[in-house]
């Protein structure tokens, strides 16, 4: 698969809204509704910082899932990786992204 496939604003631009990039980041307000899951996709390094509470389920390319606890306003480092993710809540999930260029 072309990175192209795997960007994140190509692949699942009903979620993902850029706001914001340069030479060294890109930014995202990223808004998943209940149980709204996204195609795969890669990301560089980057920062997560979740505007609500919400409950994620992460899966990575081997079919390895990992559900996390996301708290408001507490910022989540993540190292490059290649997923889907899938909103398991009832509300919807609202947070920024911020990734990090080489």
């Amino acid at each position: 698969m072309e990175y192209a496939e795997m960007d994140a604003l190509q692949a699942a631009p009903e979620v993902y809204e850029l706001v914001f990039e340069n030479d060294k980041v890109r930014a995202f307000n990223v808004l998943f509704e209940p149980g709204e899951k996204t195609k795969m996709h890669s990301h560089p390094s980057h920062v997560i910082f979740p505007l609500t509470d919400g409950r994620m389920r992460i899966t990575t390319p081997d079919g390895k899932s990992q559900d996390m606890e996301m708290k408001a306003y507490q910022a989540l480092w993540s190292n490059p990786q290649t997923h889907t993710a899938e909103n398991l809540g009832t509300a919807s999930m609202s947070m920024f992204v911020v990734e990090i260029k080489d």
